[in-house]
Protein backbone atom coordinates (compact mmCIF):
# COMPACT_ATOMS: atom_id res chain seq x y z
CA UNK A 1 0.00 0.00 0.00
CA UNK A 2 2.98 2.97 0.94
CA UNK A 3 4.02 1.86 -2.78
CA UNK A 4 0.58 3.02 -4.12
CA UNK A 5 0.32 6.08 -1.64
CA UNK A 6 3.81 7.38 -3.11
CA UNK A 7 2.37 8.13 -6.57
CA UNK A 8 -0.68 9.71 -5.39
CA UNK A 9 -0.45 14.06 -4.92
CA UNK A 10 -1.61 12.94 -1.43
CA UNK A 11 -0.96 12.62 1.74
CA UNK A 12 -0.38 8.89 3.01
CA UNK A 13 -3.26 8.43 5.64
CA UNK A 14 -5.61 9.98 2.95
CA UNK A 15 -4.84 7.49 0.64
CA UNK A 16 -5.28 4.88 3.21
CA UNK A 17 -8.39 6.14 4.61
CA UNK A 18 -10.00 6.18 1.28
CA UNK A 19 -9.08 2.65 0.46
CA UNK A 20 -10.49 2.11 3.58
CA UNK A 21 -13.70 3.72 2.30
CA UNK A 22 -13.93 1.44 -0.42
CA UNK A 23 -12.21 3.81 -2.83
CA UNK A 24 -10.76 2.23 -5.96
CA UNK A 25 -7.57 3.93 -7.52
CA UNK A 26 -7.25 3.56 -11.19
CA UNK A 27 -3.91 5.18 -12.15
CA UNK A 28 -2.42 5.57 -15.58
CA UNK A 29 -6.46 6.00 -16.73
CA UNK A 30 -7.67 9.16 -17.98
CA UNK A 31 -11.33 10.00 -17.76
CA UNK A 32 -12.52 10.93 -21.53
CA UNK A 33 -16.27 11.04 -21.15
CA UNK A 34 -19.06 10.82 -18.34
CA UNK A 35 -21.63 9.01 -19.92
CA UNK A 36 -25.59 9.81 -17.91
CA UNK A 37 -28.94 7.47 -17.71
CA UNK A 38 -32.06 9.08 -19.62
CA UNK A 39 -32.88 10.65 -16.33
CA UNK A 40 -29.59 12.54 -16.44
CA UNK A 41 -27.63 10.70 -13.76
CA UNK A 42 -23.93 9.32 -14.34
CA UNK A 43 -23.98 5.26 -14.99
CA UNK A 44 -20.68 5.06 -17.01
CA UNK A 45 -17.32 6.64 -17.45
CA UNK A 46 -14.98 5.86 -20.67
CA UNK A 47 -11.15 6.01 -19.69
CA UNK A 48 -8.38 6.07 -22.24
CA UNK A 49 -5.75 3.83 -20.34
CA UNK A 50 -2.24 5.23 -20.25
CA UNK A 51 1.24 4.46 -19.76
CA UNK A 52 4.62 6.28 -19.08
CA UNK A 53 6.40 7.31 -22.28
CA UNK A 54 10.16 7.96 -22.60
CA UNK A 55 11.82 9.99 -19.68
CA UNK A 56 12.22 13.95 -20.84
CA UNK A 57 15.42 16.17 -19.77
CA UNK A 58 14.96 16.17 -16.29
CA UNK A 59 14.24 12.35 -15.84
CA UNK A 60 9.72 12.56 -15.77
CA UNK A 61 8.12 10.57 -17.86
CA UNK A 62 4.82 11.53 -18.76
CA UNK A 63 1.62 9.38 -19.28
CA UNK A 64 0.89 8.91 -22.72
CA UNK A 65 -2.34 7.08 -24.58
CA UNK A 66 -2.20 3.54 -25.13
CA UNK A 67 -3.69 3.39 -29.11
CA UNK A 68 -6.78 1.64 -28.89
CA UNK A 69 -7.05 1.32 -24.87
CA UNK A 70 -10.72 2.61 -24.32
CA UNK A 71 -12.49 1.22 -21.31
CA UNK A 72 -16.06 2.19 -20.38
CA UNK A 73 -17.01 1.61 -16.33
CA UNK A 74 -20.10 1.42 -14.40
CA UNK A 75 -20.32 3.99 -11.91
CA UNK A 76 -22.71 5.23 -9.90
CA UNK A 77 -20.98 8.38 -8.96
CA UNK A 78 -17.79 10.38 -10.40
CA UNK A 79 -15.90 12.92 -7.51
CA UNK A 80 -13.32 14.75 -9.96
CA UNK A 81 -10.39 15.86 -7.78
CA UNK A 82 -8.28 18.04 -9.86
CA UNK A 83 -5.79 20.68 -8.89
CA UNK A 84 -4.86 22.18 -5.41
CA UNK A 85 -5.86 26.09 -6.00
CA UNK A 86 -9.39 27.38 -6.71
CA UNK A 87 -10.94 26.92 -10.49
CA UNK A 88 -11.72 30.95 -11.31
CA UNK A 89 -14.36 30.11 -13.93
CA UNK A 90 -17.16 29.70 -11.66
CA UNK A 91 -16.63 32.29 -9.29
CA UNK A 92 -16.10 34.62 -12.33
CA UNK A 93 -19.25 33.93 -14.17
CA UNK A 94 -21.62 34.59 -11.46
CA UNK A 95 -20.93 37.96 -10.24
CA UNK A 96 -23.37 38.03 -7.82
CA UNK A 97 -21.62 35.54 -5.86
CA UNK A 98 -19.27 36.19 -2.99
CA UNK A 99 -16.34 36.10 -3.59
CA UNK A 100 -13.16 36.01 -1.10
CA UNK A 101 -10.11 38.37 -1.80
CA UNK A 102 -8.03 34.99 -2.35
CA UNK A 103 -10.71 34.34 -5.14
CA UNK A 104 -12.28 31.64 -3.24
CA UNK A 105 -16.47 30.95 -2.65
CA UNK A 106 -17.76 32.64 0.61
CA UNK A 107 -20.07 29.91 2.37
CA UNK A 108 -21.95 29.65 5.33
CA UNK A 109 -19.34 27.47 7.33
CA UNK A 110 -22.01 25.36 9.13
CA UNK A 111 -24.35 25.03 5.67
CA UNK A 112 -21.72 25.30 2.93
CA UNK A 113 -24.41 27.69 1.20
CA UNK A 114 -23.01 30.78 -0.26
CA UNK A 115 -24.59 33.98 -0.56
CA UNK A 116 -27.01 32.70 -4.06
CA UNK A 117 -28.95 30.26 -1.80
CA UNK A 118 -29.35 27.63 -4.60
CA UNK A 119 -25.26 27.48 -4.51
CA UNK A 120 -23.69 25.47 -2.28
CA UNK A 121 -19.63 24.69 -1.97
CA UNK A 122 -16.65 23.07 -0.85
CA UNK A 123 -13.74 21.83 -0.86
CA UNK A 124 -11.10 23.86 -2.97
CA UNK A 125 -12.93 26.62 -4.58
CA UNK A 126 -14.00 27.50 -0.78
CA UNK A 127 -10.70 26.63 1.46
CA UNK A 128 -8.01 27.10 -1.44
CA UNK A 129 -5.68 24.03 -1.39
CA UNK A 130 -7.67 21.21 0.47
CA UNK A 131 -7.79 17.66 1.24
CA UNK A 132 -9.58 15.22 -0.15
CA UNK A 133 -11.00 14.27 2.94
CA UNK A 134 -12.14 17.70 3.52
CA UNK A 135 -13.94 18.24 0.62
CA UNK A 136 -15.79 15.07 1.32
CA UNK A 137 -16.97 16.07 3.99
CA UNK A 138 -18.30 19.40 3.00
CA UNK A 139 -20.16 17.73 0.39
CA UNK A 140 -21.67 16.21 3.00
CA UNK A 141 -22.28 19.08 4.96
CA UNK A 142 -23.83 20.87 1.73
CA UNK A 143 -25.75 17.71 0.91
CA UNK A 144 -27.47 17.64 4.45
CA UNK A 145 -28.76 21.51 4.04
CA UNK A 146 -29.82 20.41 0.33
CA UNK A 147 -31.98 17.91 1.85
CA UNK A 148 -33.05 19.88 4.86
CA UNK A 149 -34.27 23.21 2.34
CA UNK A 150 -36.09 20.96 -0.07
CA UNK A 151 -37.75 19.07 2.40
CA UNK A 152 -38.98 22.46 4.19
CA UNK A 153 -40.09 23.20 0.19
CA UNK A 154 -42.64 20.63 0.68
Amino acid sequence: MAGDAKLQPARVEEVIHAKEEGVEFLTLHNPIEYIGDDKGRVCAMRVQRMELGEPDESGRRAPVPIEGAVEQIPVDMVIVSVGVSPNPIIPSSIPELEISRRGTIVVNDCTMQSSIGDIYAGGDIVRGGATVILAMGDGRRAAQSMHEALSKQR
